[in-house]
């Protein structure tokens, strides 16, 4: 799990913003952008073979996953779930807990998104790794951190 790059202030977007218009969103700023290619030279640097990188639709997601430069991004609504969207955190769950590799799933994500799954705040540009637990469709493990790229 991924939280996008730096995309000040913190949290959220302005009033009336459209998932397909970047220009309404609460977009990366170039800090975000470093921190994005220097996740993307962190798996490389440690050879994680990635074998799909999903997306929150929203831009700042998007473009961090981009610009990690990992392989193809897929764009998926339930990437973007949260306690207020428990149809999409089901999805979502099931999706993690149904990856089987043999490389990782990168899911590029939010704060919040993060916090519904398995309990933590992540800064921006930090990586929580998780695995599923087992024999559980909805529940994961916390298995490690990966600070924010300075």
């Amino acid at each position: 799990m991924v939280r996008h790059g730096s995309a000040p202030p913190g949290y959220g977007d302005p009033p009336g913003f459209k998932i397909d218009d970047c220009a309404t969103q609460r977009n990366m700023d170039e800090r975000g952008r470093a921190q994005a290619k220097a996740l993307g030279e962190a798996f490389r640097r440690r050879g994680v073979p990635v074998d799909k990188i999903l997306s929150s639709p929203w831009c700042r997601c998007l473009e961090t996953a981009r610009l990690m430069d990992l392989g193809p991004v897929e764009s998926v609504m339930a990437v973007a779930s949260s306690e207020r969207s428990p149809e999409r955190l089901v999805v979502l769950k099931q999706m993690v807990a149904a990856w089987r590799g043999p490389g990782t799933l990168v899911v590029v994500t939010h704060a919040f998104t993060v916090r519904a799954l398995v309990g933590i705040m992540p800064e921006q540009a930090e990586i929580v790794v998780v695995r599923p637990r087992p024999g559980d469709q909805t529940e994961m493990d916390v298995v490690g951190r990966i600070s924010t790229p300075r």
